[in-house]
């Protein structure tokens, strides 16, 4: 096995694109969470923004545009799951699969034709001085837009809950929907805006594999990723930062496995290539033994305003 070649500096730059689509996702559902909704379909959303944005990409010979129809289709997608859930009242649990199960069935039909083609992807950002620097320009200032974007949203999640009176009432109706709709909350219309903004993150981090990690089309490439999105967000304890750290350290390990196969370790390429997938079974499993963790209260309970 030869160590020496993996170079640092490649390795953490391709960690921040590899991060990023997971972090898109899961910084998504945790707003979803904070409304105390618990939706299990973020794979099924993430697939549908990966085809739709790459769709849409190839036609307009554009890739933002991909990502604006990706965004738009996931959140509509959510809507639907919204509805059935929060109007209608049907299993949180049983819906979130079935939006799975409906996205992987949708994005295979509508990416039918597109199989094999390349799309337009996003350049790289001009930072300057600082893409220039010896080593961390490379690492960290050598990116396109969305690397930077997906950090900025966890930034503005972290202030919009912490400070502002829209991001406590979000917070209130996850620890108590009965309490805030006795303030006079509207605790659907709450929880209906939380499930389309996580639906768009999705999307976008769906678009992002299909048009920037990997600029083509291919049946179920999402991988897995809507899952650990969710596993991440548990991780987390369903705070920002966390979330950040969370989908960097998914990324990382995914990196690095690619690597380790790359220089020859002497590891079975199986067990190397579902590392990532163990290591957050593993996460998960330490943190259930821990007791308590921080979900909020009303995580997965049906509201009826009449109840």
């Amino acid at each position: 096995m030869d160590l020496s070649s993996i170079s640092p500096v490649l390795l953490i730059a391709s960690v921040m694109v590899s991060a990023t689509p997971i972090l898109l996702a899961a910084i998504g559902e945790m707003v979803v969470e904070k409304s105390g909704v618990l939706n299990l379909g973020v794979e099924g959303m993430m697939i549908t923004g990966a085809v739709v944005g790459f769709a849409v990409a190839v036609n307009a010979d554009a890739p933002v545009p991909g990502f604006m129809a990706a965004a738009l289709a996931s959140a509509l997608l959510a809507l639907v799951f919204g509805v059935l859930t929060q109007l209608f009242l049907s299993n949180q649990v049983a819906t979130g699969l079935g939006l799975t199960l409906f996205g992987l069935g949708l994005s295979a039909l509508i990416g039918k034709p597109y199989e094999g083609m390349k799309s337009p992807t996003l350049p790289r950002l001009d930072l300057g001085p600082l893409s220039d620097l010896p080593v961390l320009g490379r690492m960290l200032f050598s990116h396109d837009a969305m690397v930077y974007l997906s950090l900025l949203l966890v930034l503005a999640v972290w202030a919009f809950l912490k400070f502002t009176r829209a991001g406590l009432i979000l917070r209130a109706v996850g620890e108590s929907h009965d309490a805030a709709h006795a303030l006079g909350y509207k605790v659907v219309r709450v929880r209906l805006v939380a499930i389309a903004f996580g639906g768009a993150c999705a999307g976008l981090g769906g678009a992002y594999l299909s048009l920037v990690r990997v600029p083509q089309w291919t049946e179920g490439m999402t991988a897995g990723a809507g899952w650990i999105a969710l596993a991440i967000v548990v991780f987390a304890s369903w705070r920002a930062g966390r979330v950040a750290i969370g989908a960097y350290l998914f990324g990382g390990v995914t990196v690095l496995q690619l690597n380790l196969q790359a220089a020859g370790a002497a590891v079975p390429v199986a067990l190397l290539s579902a590392s990532p997938y163990l290591i957050t079974i593993l996460v998960l499993v330490i943190i259930s033994a821990r007791g308590a963790h921080g979900a909020p209260a009303s995580l997965g309970r049906p509201f009826h305003a009449s109840a």
